[in-house]
Parts: structure tokens; C-alpha cells; sequence
């Protein structure tokens, strides 16, 4: 079974809610990078003291400082793991890639949930969150589609990436990906 896995797709594609049913079948390792910033804030460890200052000041927290994150969390950790919400961008995935070469421990799959905009902006509004109304979904949809979308066809270069469109059940989807996960 493929068990180093990524996680791509448009915010309402299901991301998160996959991704809790895999680890929790699987047993796996789950790096979202958002819990992951908290944990650490929380912890007050050094990088969480970083992150917290960053983030009073309203800055971003720099990929160095995500990639140091995720380091810590894999170094050493023998099981399989799912990566959520990172990389964003190409230079992010290289990153993440010169990372894991590092530690010996290589994507072995990455699956994009796909959807329509109008399932996704559908499923969004539906979800009933403060910050989702129609144009801030599509605006998170437009960065998505920037930033994001390139690294399909970075991830279909390497022969990595499996399609799985994000339609149905959330029980239907989740029998699509553990076929392609072997």
C-alpha cells in the first residue's frame, strides 16, 4: 500500500474530511500544515515562538519555517504519513521534495480531488461558515487556480498524481482512494 501521501485539491473538495478517514483507517501520520503551525504555538517550542511572533505581526510564516515543521514532525517517524495543505506552490514542492530526499522518505502518491466550481462553491455555501459566501469562495478558488493548480502538472510529470473526482458520498470517495492506494 502506498502510504506516503499528498493531498491536493480546490478549498471544499474534501480535502480534510478524507483525509481524517484515511488516517484514522490507516493509521497514518496527518500533517496539516495549519494544525501543525498551532501545535507548535501551543507547545512553545522555539520554531512556535517564531510562528507566534509572525503571526501577531499578521505575516505569513515562511516556507523555511513549514519545511522545518514538517522535517521535525517526519525525522525519525517509520509509519506512513498524509500531507495536507502543503505545498502551495512549485518552489514549495521542490522544497518539500530536496526535503524528503534528505530523510529518505519520497511521496508515494499524490491524489487531487477534483470537483466543478459550481459543486465546490454549492458544497461551500452549504457548509455554513462565517467567511463563505459567494465571493470570497471564488476568490479562493481564483488563488487556488494561480498558486495551486501548477502543481498537477509538476506532480503528473513525476507520475505521481492520481485524479479522484470528489463527487458522491463522502464514503463512495473514500472507497476511490484506497483503490488507487493499493
Amino acid at each position: 500500500m502506498k502510504e506516503r501521501i499528498l493531498f491536493l485539491g480546490p478549498p471544499g473538495a474534501g480535502k480534510g474530511t478524507q483525509a481524517q478517514n484515511l488516517v484514522s483507517k490507516c493509521g497514518l501520520l496527518h500533517l496539516s500544515t495549519g494544525d501543525l503551525l498551532r501545535a507548535e504555538i501551543k507547545a512553545g517550542t522555539s520554531l512556535g515562538q517564531q510562528i507566534a511572533a509572525l503571526m501577531v505581526k499578521g505575516e505569513l510564516v515562511s516556507d523555511d519555517l513549514v519545511l522545518a515543521i514538517v522535517k521535525h514532525n517526519l525525522e525519525g517517524h517509520t509509519g506512513g504519513w498524509l500531507l495536507d495543505g502543503f505545498p502551495r506552490t512549485i518552489n514549495q514542492a521542490k522544497a518539500l521534495d530536496t526535503l524528503l530526499a534528505e530523510i529518505h522518505q519520497p511521496i508515494d502518491i499524490v491524489i487531487l480531488l477534483s470537483l466543478n466550481d459550481d459543486l465546490l462553491i454549492e458544497r461551500l455555501l452549504n457548509r455554513g461558515r462565517v467567511d463563505d459566501h459567494e465571493t470570497v469562495i471564488r476568490h479562493r478558488l481564483e488563488i487556488y487556480y494561480n498558486q495551486t493548480a501548477p502543481l498537477i502538472n509538476f506532480y503528473k510529470s513525476k507520475n505521481l498524481l492520481v485524479s479522484i473526482e470528489a463527487k458522491g458520498t463522502v464514503d463512495d470517495i473514500a472507497m476511490n482512494i484506497s483503490k488507487v492506494l493499493g
